[in-house]
């Protein structure tokens, strides 16, 4: 019985472990949140485009923000083939590639990137070649690059870029979504490993915060944020078909 006591209290306490990460970002990294909003603005005002990657599920707060009803219209997402999503066979194919010396500057010379554009980097541990040099590559290239990583990660394991270095230490500026080290919030006497990660749930909550920041910082300055509507209320189609026509170019995943 008392096995089942604590069974039936783990969805309860994910919930807490989830809440309390996310306190931790409001509280912490709420300026940097509101810095980011505005450079995303900065960018739609000035005629450029956003960009996101992620590699494995780090790719999920990425895709969460493009084409989605109440997000802006010109978030794209920066796909490399077998990096982006988990639905590459083998699986760990993708965790392979992250490892990859050269290949995000391959990726960045064939996108359609240019300076002044915005592009968001999410990764957890910020440690691999692929996250490092794509921030690397993109700011020489005057890119503006916003990391979305685990500070906890580049404390407490090593780089496996040949720097020595990780995402953070190569963005103008960086979110720490507060994610500790194994990304596993529950234990559990007789489960060998930690389970429940939360990394998803609260790196996504700092994506669309950002996104919603931009929203406003765009409405102050008397621009009218480039927002999409949902396709399942009525309407919703002909307002998306007119903003996306308006901003045409800058965004990519109608092609």
């Amino acid at each position: 019985m008392a096995e089942r006591d604590r069974s039936d209290r783990l969805a309860g306490d994910y919930f807490d472990a989830a809440i309390d990460l996310l306190r931790q970002v409001r509280d912490a990294e709420g300026d940097r949140i509101t810095e980011a909003g505005a450079l995303l603005a900065d960018a739609v005002a000035a005629g450029g485009r956003i960009f996101a990657f992620g590699a494995g599920h780090s790719s999920l707060p990425a895709q969460d923000t493009v084409y989605r009803a109440g997000g802006l219209a010109v978030m794209n997402l920066l796909s490399v083939p077998g990096v982006v999503g988990v639905d590459v066979r083998p699986a760990t194919l993708g965790s392979a590639l992250e490892r990859v010396d050269g290949l995000a500057a391959a990726v960045l010379d064939s996108s359609p990137l240019r300076a002044g554009d915005v592009l968001v980097i999410i990764s957890l541990s910020g440690r691999n070649p692929l996250p490092v040099e794509m921030a690397v590559n993109a700011r020489a290239l005057g890119i503006k690059v916003i990391g979305v990583t685990s500070v906890a990660y580049a404390q407490a394991t090593r780089s496996r870029h040949a720097s020595g270095s990780f995402l953070k230490d190569h963005c103008d500026l960086v979110l720490d979504n507060r994610i500790p080290l194994g990304d596993a919030e529950l234990t559990l006497p007789g489960i060998d490993a930690p389970f429940a990660p939360a990394s998803t749930v609260v790196t996504s909550a700092i994506m669309q915060a950002m996104v919603a920041t931009a929203a406003g910082v765009l409405a102050e300055r008397g621009i009218d944020p480039p927002l999409l509507r949902s396709g399942n209320v009525d309407g919703g189609h002909d307002w998306n078909a007119s903003v996306m026509g308006a901003y045409a170019d800058r965004i990519f995943y109608r092609q």
